[in-house]
């Protein structure tokens, strides 16, 4: 499983990338391949506000549907809509185009509830 050192992770398999407030949120290697071939993806629209583990939206994939949860509190900015035509490109590139929203992050002490690569690589 991938797992780049540069996010941050939660027990729920969604990961974060943090660039001067906006975070950009997605799933892991290790979820997209625990659900399998990913057929519809759905998220909260931008400007919705929600809390740390609040859902953002589903991934509906051939085995299962599965909730997306928030790492942290924000308003979501951005919602990747190229995955409504091609939801396969999360399976494809789960940290590169696979995105899923990007956020204005509320709180950062919420971070420090999120998991370095190395502690999330030894849960899955």
């Amino acid at each position: 499983m991938d797992t780049p050192d540069d996010l941050y992770y939660t027990d729920d398999h969604e990961w974060l990338r943090l660039d001067d407030g906006t975070a950009t949120v997605g799933i892991t290697d290790f979820a997209q391949s625990e659900l399998g071939d990913i057929v519809f993806v759905e998220m909260e629209p931008e400007g919705t506000s929600l809390g740390q583990d609040d859902v953002f939206g589903t991934v509906e994939a051939v085995k299962t549907v599965s909730e997306l949860y928030m790492p942290v509190s924000g308003t979501i900015t951005a919602v990747n809509d190229e995955l409504e035509l091609s939801p396969e490109v999360v399976n494809d590139d789960p940290y590169g185009d696979g995105w899923m929203v990007e956020i204005e992050v509320e709180d950062d002490s919420e971070l420090e509830d999120l998991m370095d690569a190395d502690a999330y690589a030894e849960i899955t």
